[in-house]
């Protein structure tokens, strides 16, 4: 709550009392003029979080101090929260009459209950409201207010107290049958998901059922209004909140000047086994607002969006659905886990608020912030990544772009190292920073943008997609991009094996049964591994992408060369395209390769799936391609984290333009990753044939690429 000096909406300060008055007469208190107090309402209404260069021109035009403006503009604000309070309670408390009168409408319908087998009244018809089960049900519920209260007392700094009143009413075991389970709860028929379209990401996760009680959301949405304001002022406040690095001109956050301005009881900013992570970054994207924010909200396009970052999602219950058809004010918890694609990484776990406000016209605000479980939850140890006030602002601009401004603000326990490949990239921060969620949402609205535009591929060898062939062809290749992405991810449910190989990162296998229609059916041998070279990010990309240098590094080509025989761009990079290829000279002419190749500045990837001509025939010609079976492998190329000693053209001072992640680093971490259908009997076990013959091509591969980029075999 926000406090000032002066009284309500329409007072004005006491500026004018007399300190020295030898009468000590009462302050005399101004009131402003109605004109005034119209002026300031009309701009609280758009924008009830005026900046200073607004409070000075509202000065100048209404002849107040900007003290006074400042102090008007703070009552009122705490005046509309105290309503909206005020609001709140009295529906709850017409919630909790309602309920208590169905109760007594139970209890007399009990003493008029008929035994269908003796025709009698039912024993022990006022088991249901003795006092001993009124005593357990008050004791559970003090433990409930007890818990809650702690996690109110961590998150918004007051007691319980202070949070909307819900008054605790004694429900019968018959409300049972209002389903405590149902809906967007967890548990039982609502797990239950499409799986045709995704299977990695939405998948049926193993949580145990949870009730979600209204002191839990009246607690939800306190911490989701307050973790709002922290945002605000997180994107929008500079130094001494923020400093410049003095090695690549990043924002970096003083954590002190934010202890103090965000004070915590429970804070683990001391603790010496977490560490914090924060970042923020803003950019230009090509999608406007109205269709960001539905994206954010709606996890299975909130997936779609970051298929490189996001490995699993889940809205695990909607806490409230937006006022007046609007996503503004809409609040849901939701599961979410992270990646890098390495199987060197481990991912990033949270369970976390996410909260939608509209603060103006055409500004968003999208809050994600976590949700604390008590002790003896499921979900309350196994997770050591907290998010604290997070997310992104979402301004229109003009021509359908958006500015997006995004916060990411982590607290994370370390309890296993970092494998030295990519020590430098997580703990400075990067692997998981701003710059690579709004680098990755530039490249798929530039994708996005591509999909509805029907001018973008070109004809290379005779075949012409049409505007559905190429839609038809962009969601096969992004389908391929996806399950690319789970091979290699170490938190797919797979019992991965580590053999000692060409480096000491060692190759990681996995075999699993598929059963998913678009792939092959069988047990599927998955193998990756990491390596470092000395050689810009751009570069090895630049190297994986052009055909005439493929067969340098493609093993199963056996050295013949391929024509890229059909071209459709997914960006305005050129980097960033689908390509049909045809390799001469082999025997199997009627075989292709579906290739995506996509960079962005945080890194880039390469991937690509044999498919037959009769498959891409079917896609070209804009027929739904969910069903044709893709196994891929490629490459992913990301910066090593460690800073250009040459001072590239990447690094610069300001937030907005410092460069890049690719700019900015002279090596390059590839990750290596082939998938073989092993057998196409579904019980077939892992023999270590398979494993000799995918761990050689690996090693093939890799010896091939170092020697073709003239870097040393060891």
């Amino acid at each position: 709550m926000e406090f000032g000096s002066g009284g309500g909406g329409g007072s004005g300060s006491g500026g004018d009392h007399d300190s020295s008055d030898p009468q000590g007469r009462k302050k005399r208190y101004h009131r402003h003029t109605a004109h005034q107090i119209q002026k300031l309402e009309a701009m609280f209404k758009e924008c009830p979080h005026p900046d200073e260069k607004q409070r000075m021109q509202l000065s100048r035009e209404l002849s107040l101090a900007p003290r006074q403006i400042k102090f008007w503009f703070q009552n009122r604000r705490t005046q509309m929260k105290a309503q909206h309070e005020r609001a709140n309670n009295c529906t709850l408390r017409a919630e909790n009459d309602k309920i208590r009168c169905e109760n007594i409408a139970i209890r007399e319908a009990l003493k008029n209950v008929i035994c269908p087998s003796c025709g009698g009244p039912p024993i022990n018809e006022d088991s249901y409201f003795d006092e001993q089960k009124l005593r357990m049900e008050n004791a559970q519920l003090k433990e409930e207010l007890d818990r809650v209260s702690s996690i109110a007392a961590k998150y918004i700094g007051r007691p319980i107290s202070q949070l909307p009143p819900v008054q605790p009413v004694h429900i019968s075991s018959l409300d049972l049958s209002m389903g405590s389970f149902g809906g967007h709860g967890l548990g039982g028929p609502s797990l239950d998901l499409d799986l045709h379209a995704s299977s990695s990401t939405t998948a049926n996760l193993p949580f145990p059922p949870m009730v979600i009680t209204e002191m839990d959301k009246s607690l939800m949405t306190d911490i989701a209004a307050n973790a709002t304001e922290e945002l605000l002022r997180l994107l929008q406040t500079n130094e001494p909140l923020w400093m410049k690095s003095s090695v690549d001109g990043r924002d970096v956050l003083n954590l002190d000047s934010y202890e103090r301005l965000f004070p915590r009881p429970n804070s683990h900013l001391k603790n010496p086994n977490f560490r914090i992570e924060a970042s923020r970054y803003s950019g230009v994207v090509f999608m406007n607002s109205l269709a960001l924010v539905d994206m954010f909200m709606d996890v299975n396009k909130w997936v779609e969006l970051f298929p490189t970052i996001i490995s699993k999602a889940r809205t695990i219950e909607v806490i409230s659905s937006g006022m007046m058809g609007s996503h503004s004010g809409s609040l849901q918890l939701m599961y979410e886990d992270l990646q890098v694609l390495s199987p060197l990484v481990p991912t990033r776990e949270f369970f976390f608020l996410r909260y939608c406000q509209q603060i103006e016209q055409s500004l968003w605000a999208i809050v994600d912030v976590s949700y604390d479980f008590p002790r003896d939850n499921h979900f309350s140890s196994q997770y050591r990544s907290h998010r604290l006030p997070s997310g992104c602002l979402i301004q229109d601009m003009p021509s359908g772009y958006s500015k997006v401004s995004w916060l990411e603000h982590i607290e994370i326990e370390d309890k296993t190292p970092i494998h030295r490949l990519y020590r430098e990239l997580v703990y400075s921060g990067l692997a998981f920073g701003a710059e690579r969620w709004l680098a990755t949402l530039q490249r798929m609205c530039d994708r996005f943008a591509c999909l509805m535009n029907s001018g973008t591929s070109r004809d290379l060898g005779g075949v012409i997609p049409s505007a559905d062939g190429k839609r038809s062809m962009m969601k096969l290749a992004q389908r391929m991009v996806n399950n690319f992405c789970a091979s290699i991810n170490p938190s797919n449910g797979h019992q991965w094996t580590t053999l000692s190989g060409m480096n000491d990162a060692g190759v990681k296998v996995t075999v699993h049964k598929c059963t998913d229609p678009g792939q092959p059916n069988g047990m599927i041998l998955s193998a990756a591994t990491t390596i470092w070279l000395p050689i810009p990010p751009q570069d090895v990309f630049n190297f994986f992408k052009d055909e005439r240098t493929r067969s340098q590094w493609d093993v199963l080509s056996n050295g013949n060369a391929v024509q890229e025989v059909a071209h459709i761009a997914n960006g305005s990079h050129p980097g960033n395209c689908i390509s049909v290829l045809r390799a001469f000279n082999t025997s199997q002419n009627n075989m292709l390769i579906l290739q995506e190749s996509c960079i962005d500045s945080s890194g880039s990837l390469v991937v690509y799936c044999p498919v037959d001509l009769p498959a891409i025939n079917i896609a070209m010609s804009g027929e739904d391609p969910s069903y044709i079976p893709l196994l891929p492998s490629g490459f992913t190329i990301t910066p090593d984290g460690r800073p250009d000693q040459g001072g590239g053209d990447g690094a610069s001072t300001s937030s907005n333009t410092h460069g890049n992640l690719l700019g900015r680093s002279s090596g390059s971490l590839i990750t290596v990753a082939f998938q073989i259908l092993i057998s196409s009997l579904p019980n077939a076990k892992m023999n270590m044939e398979s494993v000799t013959t995918v761990n050689n091509l690996i090693g093939t591969t890799i010896q091939q690429i170092k020697a073709a980029l003239n870097c040393p075999s060891s």
